[in-house]
């Protein structure tokens, strides 16, 4: 009896440990599933010097551009000439991708780019005259005659004179056009003095073949009653790409079509100007 007692005793002392054992095991395996749980929600978040650097500097280059435009913004709030400016600058812009949008869907293959000033359209000009020569290939008079026909459409509103017809739907800063210039230029091959000769006769032609579409052109005015349509030659003075290539004397023989806006100078000349376009006259003359 002493014997079957002290072995259902020991058994008792076993069943127990097992117990603690499991109980054990149970809780560390809770433990690690937490832990695997917790590890898999962190993120990796070492990176590069190099990459840390990059991103710093383009936060920093951020912020000060960022800085730099609300000064620009204050400025323009304190001085009502740069506002004016900035408005007469960006109807420029306007303008230009108009034409631009317009010629390209009367001549989808004609090679007609905004200059990176965003102040002139750049027509090739190899694509409207032969080398060499200043007169209009009759295929390419028919893109000239159609530049005339959409500049009258554009001038009015932005000239004074007989034909001038302001309003504010199509020209709210009250911009007004100094001049609207041809102007031709040639690649570095040749004489300069043969080269500036060619360029002018190339940017006269241009000119009377836009007269003879719109004979109305010159009768747009700027605020000092000179007609707004003018020329220029430049010869080779004035690359847009590297003469040492083919490619950058092509770009480089062409025709620009540059607008040149009324700049004032003070409040007074811009409530002037203003004023005349919603008249419709020209300082000193009348509609």
């Amino acid at each position: 009896m002493r014997a079957v007692r002290r072995r259902q005793h020991e058994d008792e002392e076993e069943s127990a440990f097992v117990s603690m054992t499991d109980m054990t095991v149970s809780f560390l395996f809770i433990v690690m599933i937490l832990l695997a749980f917790f590890a898999s929600q962190l993120k990796p978040d070492s990176v590069s010097r190099k990459d840390h650097d990059r991103v710093v500097n383009e936060r920093n280059a951020l912020r000060d551009e960022v800085k730099s435009l609300k000064e620009q913004v204050e400025r323009l709030k304190n001085n009502p000439i740069e506002t004016y400016l900035g408005a007469v600058a960006a109807e420029r812009r306007r303008i230009l991708q108009d034409l631009q949008s317009k010629l390209r869907t009367d001549f989808p293959d004609l090679q007609v780019v905004i200059s990176e000033e965003m102040d002139a359209l750049r027509f090739k000009g190899d694509g409207l005259f032969p080398t060499g020569s200043s007169e209009l290939r009759p295929d390419k008079r028919r893109i000239v005659e159609t530049i005339a026909a959409r500049l009258g459409e554009v001038l009015p509103c932005y000239t004074l004179g007989r034909l001038s017809s302001w309003n504010n739907g199509c020209n709210a800063a009250g911009a007004a056009i100094e001049a609207v210039q041809i102007e031709g230029h040639t690649d570095s091959d040749g004489q300069d003095n043969n080269n500036l000769t060619l360029s002018t006769s190339r940017a006269n032609e241009t000119f009377f073949a836009m007269l003879k579409r719109e004979p109305t052109l010159v009768e747009h005015r700027n605020n000092r009653q000179q007609p707004v349509l003018s020329v220029a030659g430049y010869g080779k003075m004035r690359p847009v790409a590297d003469n040492r290539t083919t490619e950058g004397k092509a770009m480089n023989r062409r025709i620009d079509l540059r607008i040149i806006m009324y700049s004032p100078r003070s409040i007074d000349e811009i409530r002037k100007v203003q004023d005349d376009l919603r008249k419709g006259v020209a300082a000193g003359g009348a509609r």
